[in-house]
């Protein structure tokens, strides 16, 4: 199988999360950079990767890289890359994105359009023809400028990773689902411990948090860009490769998942995306109001993305809504929360300064992950056999 350096882009500030994501799934990391993760792998990993990676917004094959400070440098570099060993004659080729930081080049419409007519001049001269019509399968491209170091990457995911497909139904400022999936693998939370999110909204936390539980990978049911390329990897290697996360699937596992929301048609919807998600019978959803948070048993979690005035008429009432979530967060039993959001008060309002936190851009929204870890459950007793 032919080898590929591959690059997955990520939130900023969750790196560490997707590194050790790559590592687990058995691939070489060859850098890590803000917002992405590049590792070495083959066409089985493109599969892997698209399929099983949860923190991961896409999955792109590097086709090169070089320095650029003039519109004619990007656009003889562009031309100098083997653009004919991925897209075919027929192919719909585009630079979809194109981001720049701390570059001399920063328009991304001039380089999306330079670097469009640089991959048009080098495939003339390989195809001999002098127009394309671009009539087959679609190739886009992604570009990165940063401190005039460009790189360039081929596209296999289509929409981002993070639209599972199972979230039809979405409340107001839904946390994506990669996100979501990050942040409950920044807490010590295992399937066979409690997992409470009072602010559930359309499910999230708690349908990433069951799917983990079940070993359900959060690619298996939706398809991406790549399925269409047989050139670059083949579709006995897609099948194999889907055929192998559905064997990872366990259903039977015991879980306590349980989400709240105050609004009873957003936790309908909530329940529809478990269901779509195939988790419904791994979590709880219920009508409750955060006041109303309670469990009997120790050792629990609150995994949540509380309201941060950007969708509350009033920001007003966020130092009561905060107040309470504090209040009962205090009256459970030796449990831990974790709570990403943008409210500067956070802290203050809920009582208590958190252990950690974590800056995380959430979209263009500087957020912060508030940690309060609670106590580790005792060991259980090794029961030593007989002699």
């Amino acid at each position: 199988m032919r080898r590929y350096e591959l690059i997955a882009p990520c939130h900023f500030g969750l790196e560490a999360v997707l590194k050790k994501e790559i590592i687990d799934l058995g691939y070489d990391i060859s850098g890590v950079e803000d917002g992405r993760v590049t590792f070495l792998g083959d066409e089985e990993a493109v599969c892997r990767a698209n399929i099983c990676l949860r923190t991961a917004e896409r999955i792109l094959i590097k086709i090169g890289s070089f320095r650029a400070e003039t519109f004619e440098e990007l656009f003889q570099g562009t031309k100098s890359l083997s653009w004919e060993e991925y897209i075919p004659r027929d192919g719909k080729f585009w630079v979809a994105k194109a981001g720049s930081v701390k570059s001399k080049l920063f328009s991304p419409s001039d380089i999306q359009a330079i670097m469009k007519k640089a991959m048009v001049e080098r495939l003339k001269e390989v195809y001999c023809e002098s127009w394309f019509e671009e009539s087959g399968e679609s190739f886009p491209i992604r570009a990165f400028l940063l401190k005039d170091e460009v790189t360039v990457g081929l596209d296999t995911t289509g929409e981002s990773l993070h639209k599972r497909g199972y979230r039809k139904l979405a409340a107001k400022a839904p946390i994506a689902e990669n996100l979501a999936a990050a942040l409950i693998m920044l807490t010590p939370w295992r399937a066979d411990r409690i997992l409470v999110d009072p602010f559930c909204g359309s499910g999230t936390f708690p349908i990433e948090a069951a799917m983990m539980a079940a070993g359900i990978a959060p690619g298996m049911h939706r398809s991406f860009t790549a399925q269409r390329w047989p050139h670059i990897v083949g579709k006995q290697v897609w099948r194999d490769t889907f055929e192998e996360a559905n064997e990872m699937v366990d259903l039977s596992v015991n879980t306590d998942i349980q989400g709240y929301d105050a609004d009873e048609s957003i936790i309908a919807a909530a329940r529809e995306n478990a269901r779509l998600a195939g988790v419904e019978n791994l979590i709880h959803f219920q009508k409750r109001d955060v006041s109303e948070l309670s469990h009997a048993k120790k050792y629990g979690f609150i995994i949540t993305n509380p309201p941060y005035g950007e969708r509350l008429e009033d920001k007003k009432n966020l130092p009561s809504l905060y107040a309470m979530l504090g209040e009962r967060f205090r009256a459970l039993d030796a449990w831990s929360l974790y709570m990403i959001t943008s409210y500067e008060n956070a802290e203050r309002d809920i009582g208590r300064k958190a252990d950690k936190n974590r800056k995380i851009y959430n979209g263009m929204m500087k957020t912060y992950y508030y940690q309060f870890p609670g106590p580790k459950p005792a060991k259980k007793p090794r029961m030593d056999k007989e002699d």
